[in-house]
């Protein structure tokens, strides 16, 4: 048995001891005592970090908190993500929803409404163990103070503050974030006799003809990329986003009004989120060089775990999917491709962690996310998921980590840019805009005009 385990089990002993002798409701406490050291039960939903991995990451971040809190009770839930949004919101029209539940960064607009922000104070009771030799327990009630925007700002990564603050209320903290990064088979591109995966958009649409085998019917046998359509590539609407971005695109004004379809000051003549549109529905046009995908193939992720896909834009959360249905799959990870390669811009997806306007115990209830947000109990999550981080702090330990090197690298200037209230709708407006685009007929300056128009009705 290890030392730290040893300690462990001798502080729970000594709490439990402690908890048996006053009874948490005995004559001697005061009545504030025992009002707050009354037993609290929190309900926490968030979506499954992944497919292979079990709830136990998380037993460790509450087992943690009892030690402190042992009044506390976490009813931890995992909930698939397709299933999420649907639950969450059956839960609240039935009274039963979680006190702490997750949303995704693009999210916040939409559940704002439903979200208690973090209050400036929280008074927590927390058993205190003193004395080197003979330990001494003893209840303190604590009144403290939640961080400072200021802090919060220097603590987590840029994206965080401009996602998850409004009107100077944070509405979530987050666990980890995650970016788009670049797949790659390496058999394929040996086959193909590239030694090395791009760096930049011009080198990439160079090594697609190389990377794709057409038949004689015009059937693609296995394709250089997913990129062009909507419903088979998941991450469509985020890549495209960053496309708009990486060219220039201003995406939202002051205001968070959508201004992607409109020209940069003093180039009146160019549209860069047209120019982003259209070179990212080239890879799905028959008649461009680089044609390479189109509706008719699978689902992009489940091309590349079968191999017939040389590129794929991903997440970290698809690594151990690609590893658990793919064992043999010869492929790596790449940096996300940039247009410069010393002007680098990245694109962020993330989970924030938030506490409902429901709940009856909002100080526990915010108490525990500040908790698994510090450097200690989130690295410990971190190591156990295989997660990007979200805090300054880890991200220097997470560039050693062979999985996860490229994308603590690219979280500094990972960026999103949609705020408001429609969460993953975003993704079928986006997801008609480069339907349309494909389907032609109407002109892209039109299109992105309506999508502007249909994105600013949900501000």
């Amino acid at each position: 048995m290890t030392n730290s385990i040893k300690f462990k089990i001798i502080i729970l002993g000594l709490i439990g001891i402690f908890l048996t002798t006053t009874g948490f409701g005995c004559k001697f406490l005061s009545k504030e005592i025992r009002e707050a050291t009354k037993p609290v039960e929190i309900n926490y939903w968030r979506v499954s970090d992944n497919e292979t991995v079990s709830q136990n990451n998380f037993s460790d971040l509450i087992n943690n908190y009892r030690v402190l809190h042992p009044n506390i009770n976490i009813i931890y839930k995992e909930l698939r993500s397709k299933e999420y949004e649907e639950e969450l919101l059956n839960a609240w029209a039935e009274d039963r929803g979680p006190d702490i539940f997750s949303i995704r960064n693009t999210w916040v607009g939409k559940y704002k409404n439903k979200i208690l922000p973090m209050p400036k104070e929280l008074i927590i009771p927390q058993i205190i163990t003193t004395g080197a030799v003979k330990k001494e327990s003893k209840i303190v009630i604590q009144s403290k103070i939640t961080p400072s925007l200021k802090l919060l700002k220097n603590k987590f990564i840029d994206i965080f503050y401009k996602d998850a603050i409004r009107e100077e209320q944070v509405y979530g903290l987050p666990l980890s974030t995650d970016s788009l990064v670049l797949y790659y088979n390496k058999d394929i591109l040996n086959n193909a006799n590239i030694p090395l995966p791009p760096s930049t958009w011009s080198e990439f649409i160079e090594m697609i003809p190389s990377v794709t085998i057409i038949d004689k019917d015009g059937n693609i046998i296995q394709a250089g990329t997913a990129l062009g359509t909507a419903k088979n590539i998941t991450n469509a609407t985020d890549i495209l986003s960053l496309l708009m971005m990486q060219n220039g695109t201003k995406m939202v004004d002051e205001n968070n009004r959508a201004i992607f379809n409109t020209s940069p000051q003093n180039q009146e003549n160019i549209i860069p989120g047209e120019q982003a549109l259209l070179f990212y529905s080239d890879f799905a046009n028959p008649i461009k060089e680089t044609y390479t995908w189109n509706d008719a193939m699978p689902q992009a992720l489940d091309s590349f775990i079968q191999g017939k896909l040389a590129f794929y834009f991903g997440y970290s959360g698809d690594l151990s999917q690609i590893q658990s249905q793919a064992p043999k799959l010869n492929f790596a990870i790449a940096p996300m491709l940039q247009i410069e390669k010393n002007s680098e811009i990245n694109y962020a997806d993330y989970w924030l962690e938030t506490v409902s306007k429901k709940t009856r115990y909002q100080n526990e209830a915010w108490d525990f996310i500040l908790f698994i947000t510090q450097e200690e109990q989130a690295q410990s999550y971190l190591e156990k998921t295989k997660k990007p981080t979200a805090l300054r702090l880890l991200i220097k330990k997470q560039m050693e980590d062979y999985d996860l090197s490229i994308f603590a690298k690219q979280v500094l200037t990972a960026q999103s840019w949609y705020r408001g209230n429609a969460g993953d709708s975003i993704k079928k407006i986006f997801g008609d805009l480069i339907d349309e685009t494909l389907r032609g007929g109407t002109e892209i300056k039109i299109l992105l005009n309506l999508t502007a128009e249909k994105i600013n009705q949900t501000f």
